[in-house]
């Protein structure tokens, strides 16, 4: 018994690592996308390094990053319509993913929607009217953290709506899927799904690191303490609307690393795309104006050098 305890907590502790590293690789994700990677990453590898290969990992995310890109560059070509789905219970991960696809493309191509709680008001409009409002027109790509589905979720299990509302959703909700795809939208839908253990020590994370203490919502303790109630809520949600024309594609979400990239090639082989031919960018000679001078700028308008 005290060795099988003395298993646990040594899995404990590589997890709770593997979050530390987690978040130091988000930032080198941001920074490093040269040679200088293979260095820092191997430099900062010890003996608790993730499951999956740390340096394989930035390589792979890198060249699907690439990829998505040139995704872009056809959805905009093509004057596409792309909607992505993100659903999955509180700290399964679906920001990281998002944050990944959208780092290197362009805002105005590639959006987030992450709806607040309705207001007054739009809880008198129908359902589906506040979402409608975010769809893409052609050439956009729109990423939804979260999405209609909060009726078959967390508006069931805490009790936001009612049984007719509730069931109203199941029946109509694969009518506006077929007509969203109808009118020309290509709808892609992901569960992502972790573990209780892992939903557990992602909160305990959180509850201790000031810098993701703000992901914790006194909604996100009730959820995970209602941890069965959401897992019926969701079987039932995936058996009620996974429909040929939009089916669920589940994630299987422990490993986050693994979970970015499985999803990033999964999104990159549900839309058909080309690379696009561009012409060569030539920079432009600048223009002197002999009669040119920039005027003085006051020493008050400068923030101050610190570092």
């Amino acid at each position: 018994m005290k060795n099988e305890k003395s298993q646990q907590q040594l899995e404990y502790e590589r997890r709770i690592h593997a979050e530390m590293v987690d978040s130091f690789d988000e930032e080198l994700e941001m920074e490093i996308d040269d040679d200088r990677m293979n260095h820092l990453v191997t430099e900062a590898t010890s003996d608790h390094s993730n499951d999956l290969d740390r340096n394989f990992y930035f390589k792979e995310l890198f060249r699907l990053q690439g990829e998505l890109v040139k995704l872009q560059d056809w959805v905009v070509h093509q004057n596409l319509k792309v909607v992505v789905l993100f659903e999955g219970r509180d700290a399964a991960g679906k920001g990281g993913v998002i944050k990944r696809i959208a780092q290197r493309l362009n805002p105005r191509v590639c959006r987030v929607a992450a709806l607040a709680a309705p207001s007054e008001r739009e809880k008198t409009q129908w359902y589906f009217q506040r979402y409608v409002s975010h769809l893409p027109a052609g050439g956009e790509i729109v990423l939804f953290d979260r999405s209609w589905y909060n009726r078959a979720g967390v508006e069931k299990v805490m009790g936001f709506c009612n049984d007719k509302d509730y069931e109203e959703f199941f029946r109509t909700v694969p009518d506006f899927e077929r007509m969203l795809i109808g009118s020309g939208i290509i709808l892609i839908k992901y569960w992502f799904s972790i573990t209780d253990e892992e939903q557990n020590l992602r909160f305990m994370m959180r509850i201790h690191d000031p810098l993701k203490q703000w992901k914790l919502s006194p909604m996100d303790m009730e959820s995970r303490r209602r941890w069965e109630q959401y897992t019926k809520a969701k079987e039932i949600m995936i058996e009620r609307t996974h429909i040929e024309e939009a089916p669920w594609w589940i994630i299987e979400a422990v490993d986050k690393k693994k979970a970015r990239l499985n999803c990033i090639a999964h999104l990159l082989s549900q839309v058909p795309y080309g690379e696009i031919e561009r012409e060569p960018v030539v920079l432009p000679d600048r223009i002197h104006n002999p009669d040119y001078a920039r005027n003085p700028l006051s020493e008050e308008l400068f923030v101050p050098t610190l570092y």
